[in-house]
């Protein structure tokens, strides 16, 4: 009868329950305070994520090692933590007033400071979410770099192979490697990866950073050594969690500092009354829906509106973007860069200083009566809830509790998609929360109907919150999207955003009971398309489109109340 069960268990399920494992793992990893990814402590984590093999890690379960699945973790990551045998995950312990010069990975706003030749330490503000991407991340990492090591080496006495000794001197080499000599170490280095010279010649620039051009064939070979090490030496790599990191987590500690300067700064500006509409968004958007027909009103005459936001969004265009930017802040915006450790700036928008309305539409209120926006940029995972829940709060003014007259909330993102590409957008009914019974249904204020008509697909249905990005294969999404579920895309907050407002909303009366909410996503990407995931690239301007679309229907909707 077991056997019969076994053999009945679908993919879906083994991939369910690789991914519970894993969260239990790390939970207890954590709690214990220290670990060897690659010795016996790890080994659940590892066998997990070989039984899961999530689509963003590719070909982690082969012997090849996989290459953009590690272009997107390295991206992701500290550079210079392939070196590091010793990583050390701590609180916001300090280390900002030190000598330690910031790291910061270029797709993860987090500090991260090298303290010696063998230790990293990573800075964890944004909380549990973000341990869990660590940590994920790392034990590919470590994967792949044993599979590099089973490729070199010939002996227990740590014999090489001459592939490894030439990629060797060409790392080791002081001088500058010449096209020839690149490619000769390119040529082993393909050898050890199992790949061809091809794809690795392809891949080779896009690792490159600034001072250090030949980064992809040091990273290579720091993590072989490091793997050769462990199996020669018995030098295990160690993941530590500092003392004080532990203490704090769940504490709401940066996210307490964080609301409390928003609401500091409203007070002062005597806000905290008009109506107050929260927009989860990115920090461009929303500006440049409201302030470029007053600032570029001469590039308006040449070129369509769209046009205009695809060169706002080049980093190129910094004259344009400036203009933006000085009309935005002359004209009712003031920007509050974050303090508090949480990563989360804020933009706060008094439309009453928008002196031709939204749109060349004057409103008929008093200025008194007109909308504030708030935007804050995006929070990450488990983070929604402790930033959403802490600024939903009332403030407490000399012994007051001054509630905020929050007339709505708005929520845009990126997010996968299951039935759709990139730029597609996605209009969710209720938020499910994998791993979990916990689901929730909403009204929507934003529907398909008012997005369509404009070039883009636009479905709806539930959106999964996912544990991590990271940990999704096509198992389990293909079960969500075709079973009963009826579930459209991923992302990683929208239920822990969701919990906060249904918290302050309906039980704890911090704002009130029918306060207005809108959803919708624009697909980065399609993990059930292999190619299209996100390991496969970004945007480019094919995000233009869709992001300016849902914010000018979030826009339209707050003016028209």
């Amino acid at each position: 009868m077991v056997n019969l069960k076994l053999q009945g268990r679908t993919r879906a399920q083994e991939s369910t329950h690789a991914i519970e494992r894993m969260y239990i793992t790390m939970r207890h990893l954590f709690n214990r305070g220290f670990y060897k990814p690659m010795g016996i402590s790890g080994e659940t984590l590892r066998e997990a994520l070989l039984t899961l093999r999530p689509e963003i890690y590719g070909s982690i379960a082969e012997d090849k090692v996989e290459l953009n699945g590690l272009l997107y973790v390295v991206d992701r990551l500290p550079i210079g933590i392939e070196e590091c045998t010793y990583i050390n995950l701590t609180s916001d312990e300090g280390y900002g007033n030190s000598h330690f010069q910031p790291i910061v990975p270029p797709k993860r706003r987090r500090n991260c400071y090298r303290i010696d030749e063998e230790q990293m330490n990573i800075e964890i503000t944004r909380g549990r979410s973000e341990i869990y991407d660590i940590l994920t991340h790392l034990t590919f990492l470590f994967v792949e770099s044993h599979k590099i090591m089973r490729r070199v080496l010939i002996d227990e006495e740590g014999s090489v192979t001459r592939d490894w000794e030439k990629l060797e001197k060409a790392v080791l080499q002081d001088t500058e490697l010449s096209r020839e000599e690149r490619e000769v170490a390119l040529t082993h280095t393909a050898n050890i990866l199992g790949r061809t010279f091809s794809e690795v010649l392809t891949l080779y620039p896009k690792f490159a950073s600034t001072g250090q051009p030949e980064r992809f064939l040091n990273i290579i070979y720091n993590l072989g050594k490091l793997a050769i090490a462990e199996t020669v030496r018995n030098e295990k790599r160690i993941i530590t969690f500092s003392p004080v990191l532990r203490e704090r987590l769940g504490h709401h500690i940066h996210g307490e500092i964080w609301a409390d300067n928003i609401k500091q700064f409203l007070l002062k500006e005597n806000l905290l009354h008009r109506p107050i509409h929260i927009i989860s968004a990115n920090m461009h958007s929303v500006m440049n829906t409201l302030y470029t027909p007053v600032a570029l009103k001469e590039e308006l005459k040449k070129k369509k509106v769209l046009e205009i936001y695809e060169a706002l969004s080049d980093s190129g265009n910094g004259k344009l973007r400036n203009k933006v930017m000085k009309t935005a802040l002359d004209k009712g915006m003031n920007f509050l860069e974050d303090k508090s450790g949480t990563n989360i700036d804020v933009q706060v928008f008094d439309t009453a200083k928008l002196k031709n309305g939204y749109n060349g539409k004057k409103s008929g209120l008093k200025n008194d009566e007109k909308p504030v926006l708030v935007v804050m940029d995006y929070a990450f995972g488990e983070q929604a809830y402790e930033t959403m829940d802490e600024l939903l709060k009332p403030y407490n003014f000399e012994g007051n509790e001054i509630k905020m007259n929050v007339a709505s909330i708005s929520i845009m993102g990126k997010a996968g998609i299951l039935d759709g590409g990139k730029g597609d957008i996605m209009i969710p009914t209720a938020h499910v929360f994998e791993g979990t019974a916990d689901n929730y249904p909403f009204r929507n204020q934003l529907k398909k109907q008012a997005l369509e008509g404009n070039g883009i697909k636009i479905v709806d249905g539930a959106m999964i919150t996912v544990l991590g990005t990271s940990l999704q294969n096509k198992d389990i999404l293909k079960f969500f999207h075709d079973s009963t579920w009826n579930v459209s895309g991923l992302e990683m907050e929208g239920a822990h955003y969701q919990k906060a407002i249904q918290a302050a909303s309906k039980l704890r009366g911090s704002i009130k009971e029918d306060v207005k909410v809108r959803y919708a996503y624009y697909a980065s990407d399609n993990p059930l398309e292999t190619g299209s995931t996100l390991a496969s690239g970004g945007l480019g301007t094919t995000g233009v489109k869709p992001t300016y679309l849902i914010t000018e229907k979030i826009l339209d909707q707050v003016f028209e109340n």
